[in-house]
């Protein structure tokens, strides 16, 4: 939920920190301060607002120093202010921390500190690091030993990065990213390879309860214990380092326009994986699938596709509901994860309580060195390139193609599996998208619009409903046709907006006659098809297409919709408020 970074080297830390926290800022964004160390004392700027308005007004990156911490927010302890934005420095100032997670044990904590003379100025559960580790230290003056007595007392998942007035980075991780950096001419730490892969693509990926320590001397990294531990150094793919949104006036719009090629590319660095994946499937007594928000919709949809041609029963399963549920999961199970970003703690609660009854996980997950892949039996990689606008939308339809894959491949190409025609489908799309700007221009004062989907379509509506609240605030429900009767009609009348999801496949006639029924409530429809119709009052048409494929081509007029209703409505669609890319808290 937030982007951590540190950096000790030879060039001066702040602007190298900056543009770090710039390239993450999908991951938070409420507020960004930055720490340096120079002169033997810490130095702290920060503020409330997006990386560069910050910096404008603070002068972030002209802090002084070699060694610095940065930190981008997204507030789940403590209101969005100036005093509750990182770094915190502990109350001597002699210790500053950015941090990642939530410390669940931070009341206790802090009374205790406060009982022993330490101070805290923010609504904050990460002060508590801070003064923590202060405390700590003041006995010891070992950072050392600090960072294992602090850990030790810390509940919670988490990663900081601290920085002592000596000059000494040091960070700790439980459960939430945080990977190492080593350049030629420095080291880094952050949550996120965005955060320094223009300067170095060798990795170190720190497990579970592990720290590191970080001076003049060089690296150090210890587990939980204080025990020395080794680490390869790995490469990364420098794709990471193609986040710049070019001609694009949003990432968000260039990752819909990506589609073409990502449809194409889903997969296909994983073919074994999805082999593999498909044999266990296909074997397994029972099988489940999870995931939240987008990728929620995409388990609906294999649930839909997998019974229909695999023949296959497989159980959805929002992944914040797992923990109430936790006697669902039958012995020596399969489940299939999916995840953007493979660090959602809510999948990764889900996952752990799948593997205490010795089921196996295959992941679908866009970045493999996450902590779900190392979770996970077998792991297939979306190979969608970065995704940093909020909203998902180029690995919402990589997701889907990966479970076609597997699917397709159980029931020996039943689907006709065509992704080139697919490709063209969605280009053609995006080619000539007059019509879906005109109707986004009517959507600018619109309080309430409903989706409406049948059968594999309405996954499609509950998606299409999520990318109209994220990127417009316009209140949006996917609502399946047959239920009409059932409660939504109600709703219907001549404020409202429908938006109907209806190719011309097994399900048109029905979904038409439930056009018809609100259309005689006064609601305005706005049809998405292959095929005209005069119950439409505006008509998206999309290309025809094999019936199961239909879900990857009918989507992307409504990310487009969304994107535009919100630039009508001047939003920045990247940064949808309230909400963070990768939500790494509970």
């Amino acid at each position: 939920m937030c982007s951590i970074i540190g950096y000790l080297g030879l060039s001066s830390a702040a602007p190298i920190i900056v543009k770090g926290l710039k390239r993450m800022e999908y991951r938070g964004y409420d507020s960004v301060g930055v720490a340096t160390f120079s002169e033997h004392q810490i130095s702290v700027r920060k503020g409330v607002g997006k990386v560069l308005e910050v910096n404008k007004t603070e002068k972030l990156d002209e802090l002084s120093g070699t060694i610095g911490i940065g930190h981008t927010r997204w507030a789940t302890h403590g209101m969005v202010t100036d005093t509750n934005a990182h770094p915190h420095p502990s109350s001597s100032g002699e210790i500053a921390i950015v941090h990642n997670g939530i410390i669940e044990n931070h009341e206790e904590l802090k009374k205790e500190l406060q009982k022993h003379g330490y101070t805290f100025k923010s609504q904050t559960d990460s002060e508590v690091i801070a003064n923590l580790l202060q405390y700590n230290y003041d006995k010891t003056r070992e950072i050392k030993k600090s960072v294992v007595d602090t850990v030790a007392e810390l509940k919670g998942n988490y990663a900081f990065v601290a920085v002592f007035q000596d000059g000494t980075l040091s960070a700790a991780r439980l459960h939430e990213p945080l990977i190492i950096g080593v350049g030629k001419e420095g080291y880094f730490i952050s949550s996120d390879v965005l955060g320094f892969v223009e300067y170095t693509d060798e990795v170190i990926y720190p497990d579970n309860k592990e720290f590191v320590i970080i001076d003049k001397e060089g690296l150090k990294i210890f587990d939980f214990d204080a025990n020395p531990v080794r680490h390869q150094i790995t490469k990364v793919s420098k794709e990471f380092a193609d986040v710049y949104k070019g001609q694009y006036a949003h990432y968000t719009l260039k990752e819909i326009s990506e589609q073409p090629l990502t449809v194409s590319s889903a997969g296909n660095n994983t073919k074994l994986e999805i082999d593999l994946a498909s044999d266990l499937i296909k074997h397994a007594r029972n099988v489940y699938i999870t995931g939240s928000g987008t990728s929620y919709n995409a388990a609906l949809i294999a649930k839909f596709l997998f019974s229909k041609y695999a023949k296959i029963k497989i159980d959805p399963l929002i992944s914040s509901e797992a923990q109430f549920s936790p006697d669902m999961f039958e012995e020596k199970s399969i489940l299939v994860a999916i995840s953007q970003s493979g660090e959602s703690a809510d999948v990764l609660e889900a996952v752990g309580i799948a593997k205490k009854t010795g089921s196996k996980i295959i992941s679908i997950v866009n970045m493999m060195t996450s902590s779900l892949v190392h979770q996970s039996s077998i792991s297939m990689g979306l190979n969608c390139g970065p995704e940093i606008g909020v909203a998902a939308t180029k690995s919402f339809t990589s997701q889907l193609v990966v479970l076609y894959k597997i699917i397709d491949k159980i029931c020996d190409g039943c689907m006709e599996l065509d992704l080139t025609k697919v490709s063209e489908a969605i280009k053609k799309i995006l080619s000539n998208d007059s019509k879906i700007k005109d109707v986004a221009k009517r959507l600018k004062n619109v309080s309430d619009i409903y989706v409406l989907g049948r059968g594999m379509h309405y996954p499609i509506a509950s998606e299409g409903s999520l990318k109209l609240k994220e990127l417009t605030y316009i209140h949006a429900e996917g609502l399946p046709g047959g239920e009409l009767k059932h409660g939504p009609l109600a709703l219907m009348d001549s404020n409202s907006y429908v938006l109907i999801i209806n190719p011309n496949d097994s399900t048109y006639n029905d979904t038409l006659t439930s056009a018809r029924e609100i259309k005689a409530r006064g609601a305005k429809i706005i049809g998405i098809s292959d095929k005209p119709s005069d119950v439409y009052d505006h008509w998206i048409d999309i290309p025809s297409i094999n019936e199961p494929l239909y879900p990857l081509v009918e989507i992307v007029p409504i990310q487009l919709l969304a994107y535009y209703a919100a630039i009508d409505k001047d939003f920045d669609p990247d940064y949808p408020r309230n909400l963070a890319k990768s939500v790494t808290v509970k």
